[in-house]
């Protein structure tokens, strides 16, 4: 008598993936000089990152000789729990010591794919040459949205564990409870407003302050914005 075969389930399956990876763009070789400023940022926020994955961006080094010791590099972001898991946009010598040292070779468009899928709160993730992105829905732990080359509004809450980026100012018509990154690509003048200032975390031009240092009492949980002067971060209330 015949009997049926038994059919094994499946070990496992492959399925098509968006992640949001955060870029760290090279502007030197120069290990100590990277090793000091990564200290300089983050030494007193040991917890900005929480083991997130990170591209490294080659772009602005590509023309260089000096060869990059990409172990000593992920050793070094690893202890600032930056995970990297790729490399982009570096010369052919670049990309063969990064492969080399266990790290992929992605193409140069990733950031712009991860970008437009980084937010599931009803609005949608900044896109090249968007003036400004608009966020309808509150943002939940885990959640990062970045308004690339423009500002971001949100009209709703920003809860604690969640990111807002932009590269202009950032607008929150409701708590800022998570961490909000103003100028994230060096705009001086860029400013956070909120009508209710309780954030994790303020960053304006890669200036930046969390709650190891308590707000001044006038602004705290009140309307209130943060903008940068001489260097330092200024709080102001709106009332």
């Amino acid at each position: 008598m015949a009997t049926a075969k038994s059919i094994a389930p499946p070990v496992f399956d492959l399925k098509s993936a968006s992640l949001s990876l955060a870029a760290l763009l090279l502007q030197t070789t120069n290990k100590a000089a990277l090793a000091s400023e990564l200290s300089r940022r983050f030494d007193s926020s040991p917890d900005f990152f929480n083991n997130d994955p990170v591209v490294i961006d080659l772009a602005a080094v590509s023309g260089e000789r000096n060869a990059i010791n990409f172990y000593e590099l992920a050793v070094l972001l690893r202890r600032y729990k930056m995970q990297p898991v790729g490399v982009r946009s570096g010369n052919a010598a670049q990309m063969q010591a990064a492969v080399a040292a266990g790290l992929a070779e992605l193409p140069d468009e990733l950031d712009r794919n991860a970008e437009d899928s980084q937010s599931e709160a009803g609005g949608r993730a900044g896109t090249p040459g968007a003036a400004t992105v608009v966020i309808h829905k509150p943002l939940r732990s885990g959640q990062q949205v970045y308004a690339r080359g423009g500002d971001l509004v949100v009209m709703a809450a920003v809860n604690c564990g969640a990111e807002v980026i932009a590269d202009g100012h950032i607008h929150v018509y409701g708590p800022l409870r998570g961490k909000a990154i103003a100028g994230a690509k060096g705009n001086t003048d860029a400013r956070i407003f909120s009508t209710c200032l309780q954030p994790e975390l303020v960053s304006i031009a890669g200036i930046y302050r969390t709650t190891e240092h308590p707000l001044p009492a006038d602004v705290v949980s009140k309307p209130a914005q943060v903008r940068l002067e001489d260097d330092r971060l200024v709080f102001e209330s709106l009332l």
